[in-house]
């Protein structure tokens, strides 16, 4: 029979995991499965992740970020409050269909948008090298 698995686990106390033979930290019960994805986590937070873009993705991203901006700027609307907006919830209403934004927009990631945005500030604060 399984080992029973505890909210220590991320499970519920009464369910069973079914991973098999388990390892006791005090009064709570892990699986070797569920004691890997535990030390795995750990680990992750002890090392820096990298994160790059393909260079041809930051021109796609520049050009859909320029026509979203018109887009808005030619609506009435004020363009970095709507892009902020729609960065910060992830709704594509705060972008505007017209010329085809919205559906643009949408096929870029979120911090693929604030990485090109982050990149073009930086670059006009000559903080780069």
């Amino acid at each position: 029979m399984p080992a029973a698995i505890s909210a220590g686990c991320g499970r519920d106390r009464n369910q069973y995991c079914g991973h098999g033979s388990t390892e006791i930290c005090g009064d709570v019960v892990f699986c070797e499965a569920c004691m890997e994805d535990r030390n795995n986590s750990r680990k992750d937070l002890e090392s820096t992740q990298f994160f790059r873009i393909q260079p041809d993705q930051v021109n796609g991203v520049q050009k859909i970020l320029s026509v979203v901006y018109e887009a808005l700027s030619e609506k009435g609307y004020d363009p970095v409050n709507q892009i902020v907006g729609y960065i910060m919830s992830g709704d594509p209403t705060y972008v505007t269909n017209y010329k085809g934004a919205r559906s643009l927009i949408m096929k870029v990631e979120r911090d693929e948008l604030v990485e090109e945005i982050m990149r073009s500030y930086i670059q006009a604060n000559h903080w780069s090298d």
